[in-house]
């Protein structure tokens, strides 16, 4: 598919531009300076609407992709700032700290947990090991999935000292608050934070095998809309 076709700028410049972003602690006026040493030009405005339409796809290229994981997982959600309002992003990485999956929701209850572990497991099979907080909702949604034989009662474990690793792992996504208060809905905050945490994990992943050359997140997004 060609994700660029109809788009008045090129492709090299788009990548450049939405890469930066959901790499860097960047503002979108920020990304419109760094394109205007390089001799272009762009307004603001045109830099958000290619971050709201590619995050979705960045996302959806890359768990199309993912590689196998650990068997050892660990779950947390962490706090969004959505137009003045508390949302939720839902958040998995598994024991070497690989992101495996994320989803932004409205509410922090039983529904929004049942639904993010469900799909996490029908996806990626069963753990041999969840380890989640001992938030009420989590806990039932856990309980309610070993009853549907997704998971083994033995697997699951509540435990803050082990969930540590992912609550290290938030840190990424809490720089990029100072961000937040231009979310004005829940659907583009939820675009742009799908395209922050796809690049996230990449990096992750680029880390872990140790480039020679260092990560480049032209080069990433531009391998990863390749495939």
């Amino acid at each position: 598919m060609n994700h660029f076709k109809g788009r008045h700028f090129q492709k090299d410049i788009i990548l450049v531009a939405v890469g930066y972003y959901f790499r860097f602690s960047l503002s979108y006026r920020d990304i419109v300076e760094l394109l205007r040493d390089r001799g272009i030009t762009v307004h603001h405005t045109t830099v958000m609407r290619w971050v709201h339409h590619y995050g979705p796809i960045f996302k959806a290229l890359w768990r199309r992709h993912q590689t196998a994981h650990a068997k050892s997982w660990r779950i947390d959600e962490t706090y969004i700032r959505v137009k003045g309002r508390w949302a939720y992003l839902y958040r998995a990485i598994d024991s070497n700290g690989l992101t495996m999956d994320f989803e932004l929701r409205k509410h922090r209850d039983y529904t929004a947990s049942y639904h993010f572990l469900k799909r996490l497991l029908t996806t990626n099979g069963r753990p041999d090991r969840l380890v989640t907080d001992q938030y009420r909702a989590t806990l039932k949604a856990v309980k309610h999935l070993i009853k549907q034989d997704y998971l083994s009662k033995s697997a699951h474990q509540c435990s803050k000292y082990r969930n540590n690793l992912i609550e290290q792992d938030h840190r990424f996504i809490k720089r990029q608050q100072v961000r937040s208060a231009s979310y004005q809905s829940t659907r583009t905050a939820a675009r742009t934070l799908y395209g922050i945490e796809t690049m996230h994990a990449i990096h992750k992943e680029s880390r872990k095998k140790l480039g020679l050359f260092g990560f480049s997140a032209y080069q990433e997004v531009d391998q990863l809309l390749a495939t």
